[in-house]
């Protein structure tokens, strides 16, 4: 039966399914090498999955006899349509949303202002630079794609080292500003392409930032909108009383459905599945039952972390596509100073806006531990440095064709884009836990918690808190004091995020939880159906 039907199969059907088979096999030697390096002080699983692309890569170029290196052909739709959702929306779900939300000002400062502020720099840098190496061919539009491409961040390797419960507040703007980068490189590379920059006026200026501006607060509306509504569905059906599986079924496909119709109607599905997974978790995620809540927790991480490992993979890959590197085989010097060049304007316009929007942001804090020290801003300038799948993603998008190049300059732009992303990956990545000891010596990397100690906790301290927090069940309580009530104008305006947590606090509890659900709401059990333990304590 099983020959017959692989006899059915044409050619390139047949080498389809061998190249899936080998692609699984390989995501799954990545996850066991990565939790064997675990405690390894260079490598984590990031860089261990673009190793094994690399040495894949290699083999099977040799096997081809040169021909190709990869798997599968990178797609840009592959990358943005299945990939991306899981990991971002898998964010917004397990963000600590109280330490999120009171400094939701600095990190929009970091990934919206901060993102535009690197764009300029690299775009101006790659004006100037790019014409004396004899790229008569690069135009304004192009620059300033390179620009939101090299903009830009991967934090992922940053990620993986910090403690969140040692330095909360550093952990939340590297965090946050790395869904708000990804938002805003994506949404700025997308209004370029929108735009006719050849005529550059004060008008067009005006159009541009007032439809950037459009894009970004439509974009979350629609997400805020997505989550509720499942979160209202969920709470009036008791879809968990006849079926389980249906209201985890139900989560996905709803959150995908946020995603797709953002991408429809030419907003951010990044934006828009980030702030449907906070939703989400705020409200959808206490109207199932208990096994539901175990179920979405642990499949939502699982998606998004075969993802990120699926994306290196493939990048470690690609890398060595001979296609690409043939049309600058005859000048390799010129790809090399092209990605040298990048890389320093990368450094460049990190430094250019995280330590001058770290000193306003400290203006503004009055506690020490609220500030930003310097050392926690070298931390933000070095995890801002990596480039990812992101750029990869845009770079094709911009310079090639299908997949294919066939300009110089755009095959220059794709190779040196490679060297970019797997240069900063690995040299600065193995370099991050290092520097993170070194910077912050507050005790030992932590480890990957078990499956069985997470299934012991079944009500994560990250998806059970309201938005901007309570003190009961809270991932970082607020000393009570702090919580005062304003007796005058001038304690509103120097405790506001204080005041604008219990304004919310009373606005959800008396208007939004009624309809929407969340803590505090008991859905039917169908197993047992007179017990009160699904509520988090």
């Amino acid at each position: 039966m099983s020959s017959e039907f692989l006899r059915m199969l044409n050619t390139s059907d047949y080498a389809s399914v061998i190249s899936m088979n080998l692609f699984v096999a390989l995501l799954c030697a990545c996850i066991v090498i990565g939790h064997l390096l675990e405690d390894n002080r260079w490598v984590n699983e990031s860089i261990t999955a673009l190793l094994i692309g690399l040495c894949t890569g290699e083999v099977i170029l040799l096997i081809s006899r040169g021909k190709s290196s990869h798997l599968l052909v990178f797609s840009e739709d592959l990358f943005f349509i299945y990939l991306l959702p899981p990991i971002i929306f898998n964010a917004g779900f397990q963000v600590k949303k109280k330490r999120f939300f009171v400094n939701f000002m600095t990190i929009m400062m970091f990934g919206a202002v901060g993102t535009l502020i690197s764009c300029s720099i690299i775009s101006f840098g790659v004006i100037q630079i790019f014409k004396k190496l004899g790229f008569n061919e690069l135009d304004l539009g192009d620059a300033i794609a390179i620009g939101a491409i090299f903009a830009a961040t991967d934090s992922v390797c940053t990620l993986q080292v910090l403690n969140q419960d040692e330095t909360p507040l550093l952990y939340s703007l590297v965090f946050g500003e790395g869904v708000v980068n990804d938002a805003t490189s994506v949404v700025l590379f997308n209004a370029i392409k929108s735009f006719d920059l050849e005529r550059l006026d004060h008008g067009l200026a005006l159009q541009f930032f007032g439809n950037f501006l459009y894009l970004f607060i439509a974009s979350t509306v629609l997400g805020v909108l997505g989550g509720l509504l499942s979160a209202y569905v969920i709470k009036k059906l008791y879809i968990g009383r006849h079926s389980t599986d249906r209201e985890v079924a139900l989560m996905m496909l709803m959150a995908y459905l946020t995603y797709i119709l953002a991408e429809l109607w030419y907003l951010s599905g990044i934006l828009t599945v980030f702030f449907c997974g906070i939703v989400m978790s705020h409200y959808t995620w206490h109207n199932v039952t208990e096994s539901s809540r175990i179920t979405t927790k642990h499949s939502f991480a699982t998606l998004s972390f075969v993802a990120e490992t699926f994306l290196f993979l493939y990048v470690g890959m690609d890398a060595l596509d001979m296609e690409k590197w043939r049309f600058v085989s005859d000048r390799p010097g010129t790809s090399v100073v092209v990605s040298s060049v990048l890389l320093a304007l990368v450094l460049i316009g990190r430094a250019a806006f995280v330590f001058p929007l770290s000193f306003l942001s400290n203006l503004t804090k009055k506690s020490p531990n609220e500030k930003i020290s310097f050392r926690q801003q070298v931390i933000i300038w070095w995890a801002g440095l990596m480039r990812g799948a992101v750029s990869m993603a845009l770079a094709y998008n911009q310079f090639t064709m299908s997949g294919h190049t066939q300009l110089r300059f755009n095959a220059i732009m794709i190779t040196s884009t490679i060297t970019v992303v797997l240069v900063s990956t690995m040299v600065f990545g193995m370099m991050t836990k290092p520097l993170i000891r070194f910077l912050l010596p507050l005790g030992p990397v932590p480890k990957r918690k078990n499956s069985m100690a997470n299934l012991e906790n079944t009500s994560p301290k990250s998806v059970t808190v309201p938005f901007l927090g309570d003190n009961q069940g809270s991932e970082v309580d607020l000393d009570a004091s702090d919580f005062h009530r304003p007796s005058s104008i001038r304690d509103l305006l120097t405790t506001p995020t204080h005041t604008v947590h219990r304004l919310w606090r009373r606005f959800d509890d008396a208007i939004m939880r009624p309809v929407f659900g969340g803590r505090g709401f008991v859905p039917v059990c169908p197993t047992l159906p007179n017990e009160n333990d699904s509520q988090p304590k």
